[in-house]
């Protein structure tokens, strides 16, 4: 993995295996979940991204099953995927602490009121 920021596709695969192993299917709806339903992968996207993750070193293959008669594989972090995801959420929590910093209103001088001095004219 580079410095580079991880696209949200690519952390919430990561984020949707951090607590256990899981197939494809599992996979599209625990992303949607975490997501609320801003990001729906489909079959395609999906599969071309855990093969990537894979090449990358930070998913593997935990096991093949065959239900209903139909291989499927069934995912989970790598070290390295654990580590990638432990990174990103720093970088994040970083980046946010960050705006929120900036975003936080200034402290304003408090306007003190002087009385006026003797003789000025109002």
């Amino acid at each position: 993995m580079s410095d580079r920021a991880m696209q949200e596709p690519t952390l919430l695969l990561l984020a949707a295996l951090a607590a256990e192993p899981k197939h494809g299917y599992a996979l599209i709806q625990e992303v949607d979940t975490i997501s609320a339903g801003r990001v729906r992968l489909r079959v395609g996207t999906l599969y071309s991204a855990l093969d990537r993750l894979q090449r990358e070193g930070l998913i593997r293959v935990e096991r093949e099953e065959v239900v209903d008669g139909r291989a499927r594989k069934v995912y989970a972090l790598a070290d390295q995927g654990h580590d990638a995801l432990a990174a990103e959420t720093r970088r994040l929590r970083a980046l946010l602490a960050a705006v929120e910093q900036s975003a936080r209103p200034r402290e304003r001088a408090s306007k003190a009121v002087s009385p006026r001095p003797r003789g000025a004219l109002a």
